[in-house]
């Protein structure tokens, strides 16, 4: 099933375009396709403990099942003040 991925912040600098069409199976979890974006762009996976996740602009769990058509945004943490 083809869902929407999104890249916020830093993650851009080490993420494929900002919006990005990921084929993965059904029944995907968003753990499930943070492994596969893993496998793709190895540079992700020291990000991936400091990150939120929205699933359809709602924070969502890793353990959120995907369906077709989802935008799944990663949004990494932001300092300042």
């Amino acid at each position: 099933m083809k869902i929407h991925v999104l890249f916020f912040g830093s993650l851009t600098d080490i993420s494929p375009p900002e919006l990005v069409d990921y084929e993965v199976p059904a029944g995907s979890t968003v753990a499930d396709l943070m492994r596969a974006l893993t496998d793709a762009y190895p540079a992700l996976e020291p990000s991936w403990g400091h990150v939120a996740v929205a699933l359809n602009q709602q924070f969502a769990l890793r353990t959120r099942a995907l369906t077709e058509g989802d935008d799944v945004a990663f949004l990494p943490p932001v300092s300042g003040g």
